[in-house]
């Protein structure tokens, strides 16, 4: 144990320690010298700008990007402004902020994304000094310009410039400045000589740190914590003051000795520690100054970046990273030497039992006297949890394992889990990878943001690896790792379409969560679009293949698609895209080629557009239809003329269809048109518009017969439907002469039975019995049924011996009616004898 406590440095009553994380894979020339550093918390990546306000055209600044462990990741010659800050967002993008006050955005492979400005007075005045910070909006950019004035951006990707007030005194920029974020408020605490100001929307307020020594002098040097809840201040005279970052209270004040400003100044502090500390460097000293006036002291022999982070800084030189820490409590508890801590026993009882030593029973025995091995158990898993080095964290969690066996109600979750995330926390750690995390920073990354992680910076078969040991939902994890993948697939230039498609397919296949439309979407947007239409075949929803089809302009196939689907409210939004892209002729040409959408298409316009109907028949040359159309159309029509005039194309269209049927009716309904307005005009009838038969009806009941029989003679109406109408119109006027004279103009083609009942409608049984003589001998019967002649009935059914009118005869007798019941039964009788 005395190895891991070696390089333990006291302060106060904590313990400070520094871990290597890497030997750098870089190789710098100059080391970190007159270079603009930017490294993202969290183990992110290191941006690394040379000489960043050299202004010579011929050798231009080189901008080159790192991860953590110094692989290079990119590397370009900045052809921009000078640069007055780097900085990283949350989300792993570079900012580069210029002296214009422009402030250019590139992701982690350093391509461009974008830029904003800080305010057009900005170009006149110049950035003096530029901050890059995190607030609970987002990532923000602070700026002091040439004419003394602070201007914030607290959320870059909702941009809202704020210029704070003035600062009186203020000449050029302040000797030192921080951004802090306090209750929902980002401020600018700043230093002007002996004065401390600070700045938010609406004023400028002096402050005064509580307990600063009146001989502390001005301050020349301030760093706020990782949380921005604690404040730093250092003097001219050396003192290094900490406090609450609100300026209520002060936590420690101490002489470091040093009155040269330090080149860096930033917070150490572990998640709930008791006694936070701070990191002061200069060129050749490390200082670490806690709440005690003790202070650590680590010679340095490089220029080194200091990165302040969630538990601890990590201190980045041209040839290692270190993280300087506090050691967690519990760390202490079990390597400190001659720890009795229960989890210091267990590790040691575990040693000895490895040793098969007998002495490994007395400290378990020792453990269990003092009902403490669930407690010892604890300690070493959660132990495991900070160490970096794998050997300790085996060393640690086989104690674990050891002393789980001798309890009966132990829970293994946070055991398993803590297991689980070690591994993967070395996996990350590898220096191939890069990403140094401790496992604190781990669980407030959480695994999501991780995997995102990996998956910007392109490690796509560790972060799926990841998503299967760590069982993460295929949504949530293993599609998602291969949605990225595929869409930067796409963009390789290197390789063939058609190679790129089965990659993709081969990979992806029907992984859940994973559209191929989208893909395909970003294959188009790489200009890529017959890659983009063969990754759009793997896509089993049509509804999800049509939208990029019709952007790629590929309406012929995203028409074929949309009929494919069957679903008839897609085919609607194709074919109504088309119309408006298309001129009219390629547009029904195209519509040709699909009967489906032909279909549905005529359906809408038959509802909504018929003009257009009327284009796509022509375009067809289908004349039926178009006929069809013209007789439609005519009938909305008021003007005759123009009712005509239709009726006349459907005639000529009708004949070009070969349909002599159809022309033959439509210049019949002519006709009758003209006849109608003709005994409108003269008679004043109000026929126009009838058909036929409701004509010769009006005509009858208005007693224009001559005219009736006209149209029956002209339109070759059927002798049967004429001497009908004629008929019921007579007998509805109770012109009986006149239907009498009717029946006796000819042989009655309907008979003489319908004569009888029409009158009996009418409630003429004098007039029906006329007709009765004149009835058929199969219909007798009925007609003396029809006017109640029951003894006529009896006589007609008894001559014609036919059974079945007997009984009809019979099932209307009453009681009254006896002599013709009995003539009917007797006939009946005698002819069944026979």
């Amino acid at each position: 144990m005395a190895f891991i406590t070696a390089n333990w440095n006291p302060l106060g009553e904590a313990f400070y320690r520094k871990t290597e994380l890497y030997e750098m894979c870089w190789t710098l020339r100059d080391g970190l010298r007159d270079s603009l550093v930017a490294a993202a918390p969290y183990g992110g990546p290191i941006a690394l700008l040379r000489e960043p306000l050299r202004r010579s055209p011929s050798s231009r600044p080189q901008l080159e990007i790192y991860s953590a462990s110094g692989v290079g990741i990119a590397s370009f010659p900045w052809k921009s402004g000078p640069v007055v800050q780097l900085g990283w967002t949350v989300s792993d993008e570079l900012l580069c902020i210029q002296e214009d006050g422009s402030v250019l955005i590139y992701d982690l492979f350093g391509s461009f994304k974008r830029h904003f400005s800080m305010g057009q007075e900005v170009v006149q005045t110049q950035v003096l000094e530029a901050k890059v910070f995190h607030s609970p909006y987002g990532t923000g950019v602070a700026i002091v310009t040439g004419s003394s004035r602070f201007t914030l951006a607290t959320n870059i990707d909702d941009l809202k410039l704020r210029r704070l007030p003035e600062v009186p005194g203020l000449q050029g920029k302040p000797s030192c400045w921080v951004v802090l974020t306090q209750d929902r408020q980002t401020k600018v605490l700043l230093s002007n000589g002996l004065d401390l100001y600070i700045v938010d929307n609406t004023s400028c307020t002096a402050v005064v740190p509580p307990g600063l020594s009146p001989q502390a002098g001005s301050v020349v040097h301030m760093s706020v914590s990782f949380s921005y809840k604690y404040l730093a201040l250092f003097t001219d005279s050396g003192h290094l003051w900490t406090g609450t970052s609100n300026l209520q209270e002060k936590l420690s004040e101490v002489d470091t000795k040093k009155t040269t400003t330090p080149r860096q100044m930033v917070w150490c502090r572990r998640p709930k520690s008791q006694q936070p500390s701070v990191v002061l460097m200069w060129d050749r000293l490390l200082l670490v100054a806690g709440v005690c006036n003790d202070t650590i002291q680590f010679p340095l022999e490089d220029p080194c970046v200091l990165i302040g982070e969630l538990d601890g800084v990590r201190i980045i030189s041209s040839t290692n990273q270190e993280l300087l820490q506090e050691v967690p409590l519990v760390c202490q508890d079990i390597f400190k030497i001659a720890s009795m801590a229960p989890g210091a026993l267990l590790l040691e009882a575990h040693r000895e039992y490895e040793k098969l030593s007998q002495k490994a029973d007395e400290y378990l025995r020792e453990i269990k006297e003092q009902s403490m091995l669930g407690e010892a158990v604890k300690q070493c898993v959660e132990a495991a949890g900070h160490e970096y080095d794998t050997n300790t964290q085996k060393s640690l969690m086989r104690a674990a394992s050891f002393g789980k066996c001798f309890l009966t109600d132990f829970s293994p979750d946070q055991f398993v889990s803590t297991c689980r995330e070690l591994r993967v926390l070395n996996s990350v750690r590898e220096s191939s990878v890069g990403l140094p995390l401790t496992h604190a920073q781990f669980k407030q990354m959480t695994v999501q943001v991780l995997i995102d992680r990996l998956v910007y910076r392109q490690f796509y078969p560790l972060a799926i690896e990841i998503c299967r040991y760590l069982k993460i939902p295929d949504y949530q994890g293993v599609s998602r790792v291969l949605k990225h993948w595929a869409s930067c697939k796409v963009q390789q230039k290197d390789l063939s379409d058609e190679a790129i498609a089965r990659a993709v397919c081969v990979k992806v296949g029907d992984s859940p969560g994973v559209s191929y439309s989208d893909i395909a979407a970003r294959a188009y947007e790489c200009g890529r679009t017959e890659l983009a239409i063969k990754l759009l075949d793997f896509e089993a929803r049509s509804g999800e293949q049509v939208p990029l089809l019709l952007k790629m302009k590929r309406s012929q196939l995203a028409l074929c698609k949309a009929v494919e689907s069957g679903d008839t409210d897609l085919v609607y939004t194709v074919v109504s895209y088309l119309k408006n892209e298309m001129n009219r002729g390629d547009f029904f040409m195209t519509l040709r080629n699909q009967p489906v959408a032909l279909s549905l298409y005529r359906q809408f316009c038959k509802l909504q557009e018929q003009e257009t109907l009327k284009d796509l028949y022509n375009q067809d040359d289908d004349h039926q239809e178009l006929a069809n159309y013209y007789v439609t159309a005519s009938y909305k029509e008021k003007r005759l003329e123009s009712r005509l005039s239709l009726l006349q194309s459907a005639v000529d269209e009708y004949n070009k269809a070969k349909n002599e049927f159809a022309a033959k009716a439509t210049e019949d309904e002519m006709r009758l048109l003209r006849f109608q307005r003709k005994l409108d005009d003269e008679k004043g009838a109000g026929l126009l518009g009838l058909s036929l038969q409701a004509t010769m009806e009006a005509l009858l009941a208005l007693g224009l017969h001559k005219q009736a029989e006209q149209l029956y003679r002209d339109f070759r109406v059927p002798d049967k439907r004429y001497w009908w109408l004629k008929l019921k119109s007579l007998a509805e006027k109770e012109e009986w002469e006149e239907l009498e004279k009717f029946s006796k103009s000819k042989k009655s083609p309907i008979g003489y039975l319908a004569f009888v009942e029409v009158c009996m409608k009418c409630n003429n049984k004098y007039e029906a019995k006329k007709y009765v003589s004149k009835v058929t001998p199969e219909q007798k019967v009925k007609a003396h049924l029809a006017v109640s002649d029951l003894e006529g009935a009896a006589d007609a059914a008894i001559e014609r011996r036919n059974e079945a009118e007997m009984g009809a005869v019979l099932s209307r007798c009453s009681a009254s009616d006896r002599l013709v019941i009995d003539r009917l039964n007797r006939a009946r009788a005698g002819a069944a004898k026979k």
